[in-house]
């Protein structure tokens, strides 16, 4: 079991660091817009868009994480403290 956790462990480190310089965080509708924004304006910066996104994106993982984590609490019961 260790073991297992190990490994798994070891891969989502590896997929953290390897995810975000692959994903673009667009989605099909902002990158349109900003394609055709681009194509009206030749100084048109986007460089916030990205990191607007992936803003947005978090809410719901922190929200996730922390039912998890409430969840977790209530279902294993603390362990008794060996002295």
């Amino acid at each position: 079991m260790k073991k297992l956790l190990l490994i798994l462990t070891i891969n989502f480190v590896l997929l953290g660091f390897w995810a975000p310089s692959r994903a673009a965080a667009q989605c099909v509708m902002c990158k349109s817009q900003v394609e055709a924004a681009r194509q009206e304006k030749d100084d048109y910066d986007v460089s916030g868009l990205n990191k607007g996104i992936v803003y947005m994106m978090t809410a719901p993982y922190i929200l996730m994480g922390a039912i998890g984590f409430v969840w977790y609490r209530r279902t294993h019961p603390k362990r008794p403290a060996n002295s």
